[in-house]
């Protein structure tokens, strides 16, 4: 690939433009809104003029409402030689295109599994797609030469393909990312009307389970209308999950011990199966999940405090597999959790000791 074309230049579009600059593909930039075409242009992403003549590959990073129409705008138009978009549902936009009697062979619907709670080219990078899944939906259709440039698209953003069925991947996001998004919300709604006292409380915990709740409740909306049915479904069953949690709690109020020990089953239950399920969340580059043990370590919130903790776990020959900072509520410090394999946790604390870091127990 030579050269494309990044139609949309949000957080996607900008991102996988920056990744295709980097790596010597001459990238030409389009959007609806020219500003935001010339904000990527000035941050790299490549050159908001048009090109000459079609261009090796289009990539459509528009919202999944007008993914069809883009497309067969541009296939119309003939500016490329494949195309592919990046939206997060793939089924609707196909069989709009199927719809529309398109000749499909030159198109393949893909999506990369990673963004960010922000949205625009000021919050796009190149590596945001880096080490992520991207799924590409190919069919008999499909032409080999396109799909190679698909690939190559991949691989220049540094990502890993993933080959499915549109409408298999459709139901996989409504579950790990569709589904999710909107019970984060709904968690974070209760704290729109928390007392102040209740909120000033808040740890890693809600942080943790509200972050992805930050995100654009219009791109949301785009993207919640184009896979309704199978987040609907998800939440179908999330809501008999709720039902009979809350009836397990009620009953643990009872001043009938038959009726406790039932509510504790219940709870129990719902809990020993979020454990099951947790464990087949993919770790560290995807491979199967690791245990790991937590060394945690009390900063002040100063320049530099994390950088002097990679160092001297650095010198202990220790590596940190994942970090995560819990803030101190009204204080400059906070807590920081590394973890690190089980045999490392002894040389660490002790290197970390030795070097003037308050280890907390």
């Amino acid at each position: 690939m030579r050269t494309a074309l990044v139609i949309g230049t949000g957080l996607i579009g900008t991102s996988a433009a920056l990744a295709l600059a980097q790596r010597g593909v001459t990238v030409h930039l389009d959007d609806h809104d020219p500003e935001q075409a010339r904000t990527a242009a000035a941050l790299g992403a490549g050159t908001d003029e048009a090109p000459d003549g079609p261009v090796d590959l289009a990539v459509v990073a528009a919202p999944p409402a007008h993914v069809a129409a883009v497309l067969a705008d541009a296939m119309r138009r003939g500016v490329a030689r494949g195309y592919v978009d990046v939206a997060s549902v793939k089924g609707g936009p196909r069989r709009e295109l199927e719809a529309l009697g398109l000749d499909l062979s030159s198109y393949i619907g893909t999506h990369p599994m990673s963004g960010r709670e922000k949205s625009g080219p000021l919050a796009a990078t190149g590596d945001l797609f880096e080490g992520r899944p991207w799924v590409l939906t190919p069919t008999r259709d499909t032409d080999t030469e396109v799909l190679n440039l698909a690939l190559e698209l991949v691989s220049h953003c540094r990502a890993v393909p993933v080959v499915m069925d549109a409408d298999a991947h459709d139901r996989a996001v409504a579950l790990v990312s569709h589904m999710p998004h909107l019970v984060s919300s709904m968690v974070a709604a209760r704290l729109e009307h928390a007392e102040e006292a209740a909120v000033r409380l808040c740890g890693q915990g809600i942080r943790d389970v509200t972050r992805i709740a930050a995100s654009d409740p219009r791109m949301w909306i785009d993207i919640l209308s184009a896979n309704p049915g199978p987040v609907a479904d998800l939440l179908a069953d999330v809501s008999a999950d709720l039902d009979e949690t809350v009836r397990a709690l009620r009953a643990l109020q009872s001043s009938d011990e038959a009726k406790r020990r039932e509510g504790t089953a219940g709870i129990e239950d719902v809990l020993r199966r979020g454990n099951a399920g947790q464990v087949r969340v993919p770790g560290k580059h995807g491979s199967a999940p690791r245990v790991y043990e937590t060394v945690a370590v009390l900063i002040d919130d100063q320049p530099g405090q994390l950088a002097r903790i990679f160092a001297d776990a650095g010198q202990a020959g220790v590596n940190i597999e994942d970090v995560r900072i819990e803030h101190a509520t009204g204080q400059q410090a906070g807590l920081v959790q590394l973890s690190v394999e089980p045999k490392a946790v002894a040389v660490l604390t002790a290197a970390l000791r030795e070097r003037g870091w308050a280890i907390r127990q």
